[in-house]
């Protein structure tokens, strides 16, 4: 599990999964490149790591036509990557009577579309280094259904057929690609779900995690496993966490 050498971006760093994940890659030894839309939750967020060398690089994934650039300017400066831990995401909960066209515009162009797009730049050569690896945060709505939940699920079952795709094609590269199904993470995300829940609705929403609700470190061990040498033989692969959510 041992990181030290490996520079790894951090996708979503500014809150919840992406900023346990970056805390925990830094006591690993990681340079951490972390990324989200505010400043000053990512300062926050470096303010929490161990060691020296990393930095923030705020972006907007809702802008997937400048990721390229982006991406080539910040490896140019940093050098080649050897993870990516793409946490960042929005959500949508909403019955399918009253989804409207362009909430799924937004939601797949920041779930997917750019997804697509940092792959492909991370992809080109003097951007990665030889191995390397790219965990991607899925959810288990991404294989399990639930009542409003239709097309934030669609997004994240986009992403697992994406890894399985790209792992083939890109392993010739020495590019691992995996995702991880995560269940309900005590997060700003689940916050927003209690709001949009009865208090019966979200108890049986807990009920249905044997575990009870994780944390966002539990789904940052299982990133780690991934980037890291011990994850050297696992591509295309989704690695479920979720407190035995999914084993029922």
């Amino acid at each position: 599990m041992d990181l030290g050498g490996a520079t790894v971006l951090v996708t979503g760093a500014s809150s919840g999964i992406g900023r346990d994940t970056a805390i925990l890659l830094s006591s690993l030894d990681a340079r951490v490149i972390l990324t989200g839309r505010n400043r000053d939750r990512l300062q926050e967020t470096l303010s929490c790591l161990d060691g020296q060398g990393h930095r923030i690089e705020p972006f907007d994934f809702g802008h997937p036509e400048e990721i390229g650039d982006w991406l080539g300017a910040l490896t140019a400066s940093a050098g080649p990557l050897n993870g990516l831990v793409h946490a960042a995401g929005v959500e949508l909960i909403s019955p399918i009577r009253f989804v409207r066209q362009p909430d799924v515009e937004e939601l797949m162009r920041v779930n997917l579309l750019s997804t697509i797009m940092l792959i492909r730049a991370f992809a080109q050569k003097a951007r990665h280094a030889s191995p390397s690896s790219i965990v991607l945060l899925s959810s288990i709505r991404g294989t399990l259904g639930a009542p409003s939940m239709s097309v934030y699920g669609a997004s994240k079952a986009a992403l697992i057929g994406l890894a399985k795709a790209l792992a083939v094609e890109l392993a010739p590269r020495q590019i691992r690609v995996n995702c991880i199904a995560a269940g309900c993470v005590e997060t700003e995300m689940l916050a927003r779900f209690r709001d949009s829940f009865s208090a019966e609705q979200f108890q049986a929403l807990e009920r249905a995690h044997p575990l009870g609700f994780g944390k966002a470190r539990d789904v940052a061990h299982a990133a780690a496993f991934l980037l890291a040498e011990t994850g050297r033989w696992i591509t295309g692969s989704t690695m479920t966490v979720d407190g035995g959510y999914s084993a029922q």
